[in-house]
């Protein structure tokens, strides 16, 4: 169904770094996401109720297992 010939001359360390920036970037994305949208509905603001720390720390363990693999 889909064809992805295209990317067959793509060695492996330029897909891997293609995806590690993929990652970077959306990390970035993520710390522009404003403070009053991550609290949204919260009475009380603990440190682990912010959404940018857990959507950063899991793409650093997503990026770092694509890194390793």
């Amino acid at each position: 169904m889909l064809n992805f010939d295209w990317l067959a001359g793509i060695s492996m360390p330029v897909a891997k770094s293609i995806f590690l920036v993929l990652f970077v970037l959306i990390g970035v994305m993520v710390l522009f996401v404003p403070k009053k949208y991550v609290y949204e509905g919260l009475k009380v603001h603990h440190w682990y109720h912010n959404l940018k720390l857990w959507a950063i720390v899991l793409l650093f363990f997503i990026g770092y297992v694509y890194y390793i693999f």
